[in-house]
């Protein structure tokens, strides 16, 4: 569809939108077995998808068609959620004062949430000066010439812990951090991902190790969906920490829970075979499934199927593969 023909259909959608039914050039009452001031939108063309619904022939309206003012809006609802960008936005919320033996240091909480609907899973972290520090010294590296004029707060000898630099920093982080998120290759880069979660992770695998499973859940539980939003380019990334999830559940008696996690896991995988944890994962599914009396048949057939086109020579049982993680 061209751009002129597109506006064609914008121009009432538009006044719909704001409630200027009047105004729209398409509107009028039908009685067609409707209510009474019921309206129908005409729709002279199918609404052209770009988006990953776009190959869904119901998931926009046909040559013609016609729409209740109702069963319009709630298409315009579901493309809305279709076509948003995950969009993250940072805030410094707090700042403490920590002291240890051989050192004192401002720790800088830091909230995440997801923009465009209520986000039930927002991220708490904590950081502090030498952590950013790091994170943009790691950057400069390889995004040099991307941040040139991205200003990052200057290190004081004196006066680093007065309520006014303390507030001052807090500002600054703040706009450091959505300054480096607006950058496409930054966001997406190694380092700025490891400086968001790799710390929790770390923490959360560890515990992993030393069997503390349910401390290692209550950690993964939170930053988990982070990583989630983060990687939503790669969603593979995110394997690792939901087979240790997996793995979590299973060791604490909760196959349920470990089968979903594994299913989210597979989900983030999208059938790569040659992936180092897909058939350990389909092997701890299988008998997950099986316990539960679930469908496990599919399960076998996809390992078998993998196994014929890549047989692998190391034979590592998921939680094998998962303590290896994050030991650094």
């Amino acid at each position: 569809m061209g751009w002129g023909h597109q506006e064609q259909v914008t121009q009432p959608i538009s006044c719909f939108q704001t409630g200027n039914l009047e105004a729209a050039a398409l509107l009028e009452p039908r009685r067609e077995g409707r209510a009474e001031g019921s309206y129908v939108i005409l729709l002279s063309d199918p609404w052209t998808h770009t988006g990953p619904q776009a190959s869904d022939a119901h998931s926009s309206p046909s040559p013609n068609s016609s729409m209740t003012t109702g069963e319009l809006q709630e298409y315009w609802r579901k493309e809305k959620r279709c076509w948003r960008r995950v969009k993250l936005l940072f805030e410094v919320a707090s700042a403490r004062i920590e002291e240890r033996k051989v050192s004192k240091f401002v720790m800088y909480q830091i909230v995440v949430i997801q923009t465009g609907s209520f986000d039930s899973n927002k991220a708490v972290l904590e950081r502090r000066y030498s952590d950013f520090e790091m994170l943009q010294k790691n950057l400069l590296k390889t995004f040099r010439e991307e941040m040139e004029d991205i200003v990052f707060p200057k290190k004081h000898l004196m006066g680093n812990f007065t309520a006014e630099m303390i507030s001052e920093r807090k500002l600054a982080f703040k706009e450091y951090l959505s300054l480096l998120y607006a950058i496409r290759c930054v966001r997406r880069s190694r380092e700025f991902i490891d400086f968001l979660t790799r710390p929790e992770l770390r923490e959360a695998f560890g515990c992993l190790r030393g069997g503390q499973y349910g401390r290692a859940l209550d950690i993964l539980v939170r930053v988990v969906p982070l990583q989630e939003k983060l990687t939503a380019h790669c969603p593979v990334m995110v394997v690792p920490a939901l087979c240790a999830m997996l793995v979590c559940h299973r060791d604490l008696e909760r196959p349920a829970e470990a089968l979903a996690a594994g299913e989210r896991a597979l989900q983030c995988l999208q059938a790569r075979e040659g992936h180092r944890y897909y058939a350990p994962l389909l092997e701890a599914m299988i008998r997950l499934a099986y316990g539960l009396g679930k469908d496990f048949v599919s399960l076998q057939e996809k390992l078998q199927e993998c196994q014929l086109r890549k047989p692998s020579p190391w034979g590592f049982t998921l939680k094998e593969l998962t303590v290896r993680e994050y030991l650094y």
